[in-house]
């Protein structure tokens, strides 16, 4: 007897980071996408210093630092991968070189519009120590932001008023590929990490709907121009961004001006994340490992991998929080939603059917990929395996996703010519 053909994926992110194996049978043809930078080595302690002994496009952060009163440090959420534990000691060894003392220095949780962190989730992001040793405050973008102006694209910006307090603004974060500023991190640690939930909005629903504005697409982005106009006004200082393999370690690291160590990190980003693209499938596999509580990210990157004519979609998203609370994109009701939300009212078009696996149940966590009623839910591979092998019998085309939240195809054909 032919054994059967097994893949393992990355999951559980913030809690455990553990593997699951899947499996298919022998006579299915499977590919794996895996990004080129997938197993990238791990930056070390002197590659890490590297990068904040050579800022790009600034003076070295300790420089800055000499004789700033009040110091602000802006770190993304668990909906980000970051590993800011492991970035903020060498910020506040900066800063110690500079003389700030403890009470000098904030944090704030640039959470945008999503749900507040609490003291566990805190702790996942930044360490045990800095809860007990600095201020760390969570972003309200419904109150507390101060108006700065209009940006060129006619978005008002207001911002973090704690914040603006600060006379040295420094963010950190990683670059991934993202469906609205075409990669994340840089700017985005302001808009939206730290604006108003009117900003975020007229920026999301103005801009987002412009032809420059897609997974991977970056110097002509309108949306991320403007988040870069934001950042400008609101004088971040500093930002230190990582690029991560598929353990979520720091493989490198770019520190310096907000938008320069940006452009030089998506140079990276852009070979480090992409994989090859596969066309023509009976099924896909999208694993959520980065971002398992965002699944909506995964059609946009799966959807175009099914034949035509349709197939099946299998987002595999375990995480015990479940979907994330997102003030702008999710539904507080039957056919109610945020600012963003719109009712997804059928799948995607070449989607016959649409499966979520989790051993955590999570209904409402659809609604924004689809209606309720229009996705499967399944608790184990095993259940996921029998509805497949029903379908699809002896032979199927499968493609695998390692991780549909942090990767992307470069090479992906152009609407209308996909499978």
């Amino acid at each position: 007897m032919t054994e059967p053909i097994t893949i393992r994926l990355r999951q559980m992110a913030w809690y455990g980071d553990e593997t699951i194996d899947i499996d298919f049978p022998s006579s299915w043809q499977v590919t794996v996408c895996n990004t080129r930078g997938c197993d990238r080595p791990r930056l070390s302690d002197d590659g890490m210093r590297k990068a904040f002994v050579n800022p790009i496009g600034a003076t070295t952060i300790r420089e800055a630092a000499r004789g700033k009163k009040r110091i602000a440090i802006l770190f993304d959420d668990l909906t980000r991968a970051t590993p800011a534990h492991d970035i903020l000691p060498y910020v506040l060894e900066e800063l110690a070189a500079a003389g700030i003392e403890d009470n000098q220095i904030r944090m704030v949780a640039a959470v945008g519009a999503h749900g507040a962190m609490n003291g566990i989730s805190l702790r996942k992001k930044i360490g045990e120590e800095p809860m007990g040793r600095f201020l760390v405050y969570n972003h309200n973008p419904y109150e507390f932001c101060v108006p700065l102006g209009t940006s060129s694209r006619g978005v008002p910006v207001e911002v973090n008023a704690e914040v603006m307090r600060c006379d040295l603004k420094i963010g950190i974060g990683s670059i991934v590929p993202h469906p609205l500023a075409g990669f994340g991190g840089g700017s985005k640690i302001i808009l939206p990490g730290v604006a108003s939930v009117n900003t975020i909005s007229v920026n999301h629903n103005k801009l987002g709907v412009s032809p420059t504005v897609d997974v991977g697409r970056y110097e002509e982005n309108i949306a991320k121009l403007d988040m870069n106009e934001a950042a400008r006004m609101a004088g971040l200082d500093f930002k230190v961004d990582a690029i991560l393999n598929m353990k979520r370690e720091v493989t490198a690291l770019f520190v310096g001006d907000v938008v320069e160590e940006h452009v030089a990190g998506v140079r990276v980003a852009k070979e480090h994340y992409a994989a090859d693209f596969v066309g023509d499938c009976d099924i896909v596999i999208a694993n959520c490992y980065f971002k398992a509580n965002e699944v909506t990210l995964a059609p946009r990157l799966a959807s175009p991998l099914l034949k035509s004519s349709g197939g099946d979609m299998v987002f595999i998203a375990i995480t015990p929080e479940g979907q994330m609370t997102h003030y702008l994109g999710r539904t507080f009701g039957e056919n109610m939603g945020g600012r963003t939300w719109f009712s997804r009212s059928s799948l995607p078009p070449n989607t016959s059917r649409l499966t979520v696996m989790s051993p955590y149940p999570d209904k409402v966590g659809s609604d924004w990929t689809a209606e309720y009623h229009l996705v499967n839910h399944a608790r184990d591979w095993s259940q996921v395996r029998a509805m497949l092998e029903k379908t699809y019998g002896k032979s199927a085309r499968v493609a695998v996703i390692p991780d549909a939240t942090s990767q992307y195809f470069p090479d992906e054909p152009p609407t209308g010519m996909r499978g």
